[in-house]
């Protein structure tokens, strides 16, 4: 089934920005070499962090603290998070804010993110080898470490056909 579907509109989003974006299929493919800073400081490449345990799905989003779409779109990153921790998916934001960690932390500490770890995108480097033309970019990427997926532009990640989306593509039954 090619183009995933996603789940009900942000309803707090602004009439302006009523467009989300459309999940792309494409894949599987190989990722090219990116590395991120991991919730501990410490740089880690996406192989290393999809087989920490048994291998895991991955949902990277690209997202700044300055970009209206990004911020609309976290509370529900927060919530996939949560609800796909158990089945070995793991969400990451990785933020290109040029102040890092500094920007990041008090922003989740103001609008109450819970169960996402603070990556960074150091310069933008993985945004760039990734071919991203904006923020937000999410690569959904699969127990192989092979993107499956991308969605540019904000959504609503909890809405149950995306969320379904996340698990068919990042989850076990990944082929």
């Amino acid at each position: 089934m090619a183009g995933g579907t996603l789940g009900a509109a942000l309803p707090q989003r602004p009439a302006r920005a009523q467009a989300i974006g459309k999940l792309k299929e494409d894949g599987p493919k190989p990722l090219p070499a990116i590395t991120l800073t991991d919730p501990e400081g410490k740089p880690r490449d996406i192989p290393s962090i999809v087989q920490q345990g048994s291998g895991k799905g991955i949902v990277l989003n690209l997202w700044a603290t300055w970009c209206p779409p990004c911020v609309e779109e976290m509370p529900a990153l927060d919530r996939l998070a949560a609800l796909l921790a158990p089945e070995g998916i793991l969400v990451i934001p990785a933020s290109s804010d040029r102040n890092g960690r500094a920007q990041v932390e008090p922003f989740y500490a103001r609008t109450g993110i819970k169960h996402l770890g603070i990556w960074l995108d150091p310069n933008s480097a993985a945004m760039r080898a990734l071919g991203a033309r904006g923020l937000p970019t999410t690569i959904l990427i699969d127990r192989q470490g092979r993107e499956r997926g991308r969605l540019e532009g904000a959504a609503a990640w909890d809405g149950e056909a995306l969320v379904a989306d996340v698990r068919r593509l990042c989850g076990d039954g990944a082929a």
